[in-house]
């Protein structure tokens, strides 16, 4: 039972939470009953909706690509279990059971600077006579509002090029709003449901398209989603913190995802693109099929999905099997689920590129129709011309200077069994790096002089700090609040109050108790995005309390700075990470505290896009 007696512990909404006995799966996408549209209200308070994460009729989808080769056996079949997975187990020495070595860097992440490809290709085969044509796969295409919320981050400015870095919200909808998305989702009777966006990827290509980065989040990750305002009906969704940033697009439609997006990274976003069911199936038809590959013979009850080792090649349904399966993949996660999409798109984005079969005007039409009906995008990328223009500035990032990463997350408090919450620290300084334009890559890594933008070693630069001085402590202003919350030990009764006493103590005499608690795990320190002092400003309270820099992070909603206790400092006057360095710790690099130690985000698992040598693992659970 939780205590609220403390006014300082007001607690926040309750989070979602799954059933007990049945994480994985749900029995409905939402609950209250009633017809909705897409941009029907979510939900307030009591049971969730749901994600049926086990579902094979509600896996999500991911976002359009296009590409590379190999040519499988039409059916699906190789006799023997024989093709690319056993001639890698020959060529590392290994037997049947053994899958080949790894190369560092896997291939799928061509995918991600792809995006466009699909569109741009079609232009080029359609030609100058075709103006006509383009005009009429216009009014196939979706538009939408790129940003819902109401503090919309500026874009960086140019550096001493002209050039500008560019970030595009990648998203998969589970949408049943067609008679062919249903047939393809199933559970009908979510038909008419707020769709979710279940797969949603960040990619960031730098300002010299020398490199991109992605960044993916789980879906499952429970975030703040700001006050929106739906374009259409004028409803008003208010701020819903500890949310699953899948429903954010539930919130007035994806511009509201973008706005989440930019309220937890604090990067600015260009463009989004949206892609449903019926599109990757439309798309995988439209190219002939799109080549595959598992390590075992697979059978997944769930999705239907039945194949026999080694190479394939898969479309229409039998493509959504692969795209739905999560069981018969990995280790039966959603990480291996994810990992056979990505691998799907890439293999797709090489197909297309290879032009081989594009050479046929009735393919071209239906590859045409199918990829201009399968988006929904901001309304600046609303025409065909528009995304070949974006497709063309893409195609100049180098395959091998493409990295990405999933957001580090840690078990969320309220149900660390079921939801994910970002982990401050190393999240952040992804998040810095992507800001300040920095490759993850280390062979990409360098100076940023030309713009500003930091030193090339992720600290943030003067387009963040402008060396700024700190103001005097007795005029900063801090809201100090109570996340000491946890599912074993509860919160902390006061101990914001003891934190603002800290504070004063410190000289910073504008602190203040925010009273509305909440559940953190790591302790933030959050700036507003629009003061150029800010961040210098933080640095300064954090000197003072001990905290790593790497849980200093901006945002664009705060108006202050707003200093969040998390359940990693439940006693003493300074920030555990302080005690133990025995000094300061603010600072972009560490401030004579934890210096190196600071550096929290591992980015040895970043992966390039040049790999082309993997095949999907199977769970052996689910061979035959």
């Amino acid at each position: 039972m939780r205590r609220t007696g403390i006014p300082e512990d007001d607690r926040r909404p309750t989070a979602p939470s799954r059933h007990a006995g049945n994480l994985g799966r749900d029995d409905s996408r939402n609950h209250g009953g009633g017809e909705t549209d897409r941009h029907s209200m979510p939900y307030q308070g009591g049971a969730p909706p749901q994600d049926h994460a086990d579902d094979p009729s509600t896996v999500p989808l991911t976002v359009p690509g296009r590409g590379p080769g190999g040519a499988g056996d039409g059916d699906g079949a190789v006799p023997g279990g024989g093709g690319r997975a056993a001639r890698r187990r020959a060529a590392a020495g290994g037997g049947p059971g053994h899958r080949a070595r790894r190369r560092k860097r896997p291939r799928w992440a061509k995918v991600l600077i792809g995006v466009a490809a699909t569109l741009a290709l079609l232009v080029l085969g359609i030609g100058v006579a075709g103006w006509l044509y383009i005009d009429s796969l216009n009014d196939n295409i979706t538009k939408d509002e790129l940003n819902l919320g109401d503090n919309k981050l500026a874009r960086p400015e140019p550096n001493a090029a002209g050039q500008t870095p560019m970030n595009i919200l990648l998203l998969g909808s589970d949408a049943r709003d067609s008679a062919e998305n249903l047939r393809l989702g199933g559970a009908h009777e979510t038909a008419g449901d707020p769709p979710r966006a279940d797969v949603q990827l960040l990619l960031h290509v730098a300002a010299d398209r020398s490199n991109a980065t992605v960044i993916s989040i789980p879906r499952d990750t429970l975030v703040t989603i700001p006050k929106c305002t739906d374009p259409d009906t004028g409803t008003v969704y208010p701020e819903t913190p500890d949310t699953q940033i899948n429903l954010s697009i539930q919130h007035g439609g994806p511009g509201c995802t973008v706005a989440t997006w930019e309220e937890l990274t604090g990067i600015p976003i260009d463009h989004f693109m949206m892609i449903d069911f019926a599109g990757v199936v439309d798309m995988a038809d439209a190219v002939g099929g799109v080549p595959v590959c598992v390590d075992a013979n697979v059978r997944d009850p769930k999705s239907g999905l039945e194949l026999t080792e080694g190479d394939h090649t898969i479309q229409g349904e039998q493509a959504l099997q692969w795209l739905r399966t999560r069981y018969g993949f990995g280790d039966g996660s959603d990480t291996g689920r994810t990992k056979a999409q990505q691998m799907y798109l890439a293999s797709m984005v090489r197909e297309l590129q290879a032009g081989a079969k594009l050479t046929d005007p009735g393919k071209l039409n239906t590859l045409a129709q199918a990829a201009t009906k399968a988006l929904t995008v901001d309304t600046a990328l609303g025409t065909v011309t528009k995304l070949y223009d974006l497709a063309e500035d893409l195609r100049n990032v180098p395959t091998g200077g493409i990295t990405m990463m999933t957001l580090p997350v840690l078990p969320a408090p309220s149900n660390p069994e079921a939801w994910l919450v970002p982990d401050p620290g190393p999240s952040e300084e992804l998040f810095a790096l992507v800001r300040e334009d920095v490759a993850l890559d280390e062979a990409n890594r360098k100076p940023k002089q030309d713009n500003g933008g930091g030193d090339g070693t992720g600290s943030p630069g003067p387009t963040e700090t402008a060396e700024a001085e700190p103001d005097p402590r007795d005029t900063i202003e801090v809201s100090v609040r109570n996340g000491t919350d946890s599912v074993s030990l509860g919160p902390v009764d006061g101990r914001a109050a003891a934190i603002t006493d800290v504070l004063a103590g410190h000289g910073f005499t504008r602190a203040v108790v925010d009273v509305n608690g909440t559940s953190q795990d790591s302790t933030t320190l959050s700036y507003p995005a629009d003061d150029p002092k800010a961040r210098a400003n933080a640095e300064e309270i954090a000197e003072a309390i001990g905290l790593p820099a790497r849980q200093i992070k901006i945002s664009p909603s705060a108006e202050s700075i707003e200093l969040i206790v998390g359940s990693d400092w439940r006693e003493g006057d300074r920030h555990p990470a302080g005690e133990t360095d025995g000094g300061s710790t603010g600072g972009s690099s560490g401030g004579g505290g934890t210096g190196e130690e600071d550096t929290a985000l591992d980015t040895s698992r970043a992966v390039e896009g040049d790999d082309t040598s993997e095949c999907m693992e199977v769970n052996p659970a689910y061979t035959f």
